[in-house]
């Protein structure tokens, strides 16, 4: 095997955060010559130490190799750490969290350098990196030649899922999950509220709780079948006349809980709005609020 086999392959990684040393070190754990810059040349000393070449400036961490990789603050970090380097035939892989608007626009930038662009949502924390089995994967969208040159190199840290030439798509896709998510845990605390007070073991409602969600998780694939064919009626089990009508219940619930109800009541707000407007609301299910978030 020689340095210039894709599991060998160099690179730069600007940015040494929690999530950045994550990613060095599992290059660095697979082989990788792997030059680094950090604001804070502190952090990049602590890896020069486990192998990786630091390098003083992001110019010269730059020129060190082909394949730059980005896990930075914020997008704004991003334009300014690049501002003084060459990115001229360079493969610039942005890993900086970020909205689709402003992946899309740093793809533009990069291409008026000379540079090849891939944007990454990383769907991990930190302790995900590099451990096999942990579920952590990263989204990549933009330049599909970049992504099938680099493929293998980029899978080391965490399982890659490729989403499509525009370059906001992994943005977009990471932030559509991460709101998802919001979307859980804001019901999540509300089902602990309700309990706080009761002599009930928190415990014991988490297991039933993690038991019914994934019992309900499967409703994102009716969702997607309702709004790829337009009849949000196919395959309902609770219409949204029953649903509408049962949110009394949780109202009425948390007010004897004690418990304020503000994270559930624009979700019903908006059922009570498509019940009201959709010609066949009663037989619906909720996807119909979906068009209702669409400006």
């Amino acid at each position: 095997m020689t340095d210039n086999t894709p599991e060998q392959q160099p690179l730069t990684l600007l940015g040494l955060g929690a999530m950045g040393t994550a990613l060095a070190r599992t290059w660095l754990a697979a082989g990788h010559p792997l030059t680094v810059w950090n604001r804070s040349p502190a952090r990049a000393d602590v890896l020069a130490a486990e192998g990786a070449s630091t390098a003083g400036t992001v110019a010269e961490a730059v020129a060190a190799n082909r394949l730059v990789v980005l896990c930075l603050l914020d997008d704004a970090s991003v334009g300014q750490t690049l501002a003084g380097a060459d990115l001229a035939g360079k493969d610039l892989v942005n890993l900086t969290t970020s909205t689709p608007g402003q992946a899309r626009a740093l793809a533009g930038w990069a291409q008026e350098r000379g540079a090849r662009f891939l944007d990454g949502g990383i769907m991990a924390v930190p302790p995900m990196i590099g451990a096999a089995g942990s579920g952590g994967y990263i989204f990549y969208s933009g330049s599909r030649a970049l992504f099938d040159a680099h493929g293998e190199t980029l899978a080391v840290p965490a399982g890659t899922t490729y989403v499509g030439e525009n370059p906001g798509f992994a943005a977009l896709h990471d932030v559509a999950l991460l709101s998802a998510m919001t979307g859980m845990f804001a019901g999540v605390a509300h089902a602990f509220a309700l309990i706080r007070k009761e002599n009930i073991d928190p415990r014991a409602l988490a297991s039933l709780l993690a038991d019914w969600l994934t019992a309900m998780a499967p409703a994102v694939h009716t969702a997607a079948a309702q709004l790829e064919s337009g009849d949000y009626s196919a395959g309902v089990v609770s219409n949204l006349a029953m649903q509408v009508a049962g949110s009394a219940t949780l109202l009425r619930t948390a007010g004897e809980q004690g418990v304020s109800a503000e994270l559930l009541t624009p979700y019903l707000a908006l059922m009570e709005r498509r019940l009201a407007q959709a010609e066949r609301g009663g037989e619906e299910g909720t996807t119909g609020v979906i068009d209702l978030l669409v400006r």
